[in-house]
C-alpha cells in the first residue's frame, strides 16, 4: 500500500490524517476493544468524485497503530479500493455502510464497546435523564434492538428505521454509535453520550438519583447542542482540535 502523502489526493490525505488522529484519540481515552470497533469517514468528493468511498481501520491493528497511510479505502460493499494488504472486518462496515449510504449527511460514523456505554445499553431503561450530560441529549438518542453480531446486511434497513434522524444511538446489549456531517461533530456527540453513560453508571451504583424534568432537559439540549449545526461544519471543531494537539504531544506517528 502507498505510504507517502504525495501518493494521495490532498483532500483525501487531509481526511486520512484527521481519521488516523481520531483513532489515536480513542486509544488515549481508552475507547478501544482490542482490534475491534470502527470509525469510518467518507473520502471527500473532491478526491473520489461521485463514487462513495470510505476510510476504515486496518483489521488486526490496535487503534494506537493506525496511521494516515495504512487506513484502508473501501466502497459501500466493503471492497478494498486501493490494493491495501490489510484486511477489513466485515462486521465493522455492515451498519456503517447502511448509515453512510442512506443518510445524506452521515459522513462519519463511530462505534464503541466501552464498559459504561455497553452497561447502559444492557439496561432495560437505557439512558436515564439524571445528569448534566444526559440532559443535553433530550430526545436525541435512538435505540436499536440487538440482533447478534452485525455481519448480516439485511439488518441495515432495520437499523435505519431505528435511528431515524438521531445522531446518538444506543445499540441495545451492544454499545454506542454516533454519526455526523463531520468527524468532529460525530466525536462531540459520542463524547457527550459516553460521559452521560459514565456518570449514570457511577450515580446508580450509589442508590436512587435525582431525576431531571423534561422541560429542564429540553432547555439544556437547546442551550448545549445548538452550536453543533449540521450545515456550519463547526460543530466540535475546537474540541477535536484540542484532542488532536494532545495526541501530537504524545505521539504524532499517526501522520505518517
Amino acid at each position: 500500500m502507498a505510504s507517502k502523502q504525495s501518493d494521495f489526493h490532498p483532500d483525501e490525505w487531509a481526511a486520512r490524517v484527521q481519521l488516523a488522529s481520531c483513532y489515536r484519540v480513542f486509544a488515549m481515552l481508552g475507547w478501544v476493544e482490542m482490534i475491534y470497533n470502527h470509525i469510518t469517514l467518507r473520502v471527500p468528493e473532491s478526491a473520489s468524485g461521485k463514487d462513495k468511498h470510505f476510510l476504515i481501520n486496518p483489521f488486526g491493528l490496535h487503534y494506537s497503530e493506525v496511521t494516515a497511510s495504512n487506513l484502508v479505502k473501501i466502497d459501500l460493499q466493503g471492497r478494498k479500493m486501493d490494493g491495501a494488504s490489510h484486511k477489513v472486518n466485515p462486521a465493522g462496515f455492515v451498519v456503517h455502510s447502511c448509515i453512510h449510504d442512506n443518510i445524506a449527511n452521515a459522513h462519519c460514523v463511530m462505534h464503541t464497546h466501552t464498559t459504561s456505554g455497553l452497561a447502559v445499553a444492557c439496561q432495560q431503561g437505557g439512558l436515564v435523564q439524571n445528569n448534566f450530560y444526559s440532559a443535553q441529549l433530550h430526545n436525541m438518542v435512538a435505540y436499536h434492538d440487538f440482533e447478534g453480531i452485525t455481519v448480516h446486511a439485511d439488518e441495515g434497513p432495520r437499523v435505519l428505521k431505528s435511528i431515524g434522524n438521531k445522531k446518538a444511538v444506543i445499540l441495545r446489549n451492544h454499545g454506542l454509535l454516533s454519526w455526523g456531517s463531520t468527524l468532529p461533530q460525530a466525536f462531540v456527540i459520542l463524547w457527550t453520550l459516553q460521559r452521560a453513560c459514565d456518570v449514570q453508571l457511577a450515580t446508580l451504583s450509589m442508590g436512587p438519583a435525582i431525576q431531571i424534568s423534561e422541560d429542564i432537559a429540553q432547555k439544556c439540549t437547546l442551550d448545549a447542542l445548538q452550536y453543533y449545526p449540521d450545515n456550519s461544519g463547526g460543530g466540535g471543531d475546537d474540541v477535536f482540535a484540542a484532542m488532536q494537539r494532545l495526541v501530537d504531544r504524545i505521539d504524532d506517528s499517526y501522520r505518517l
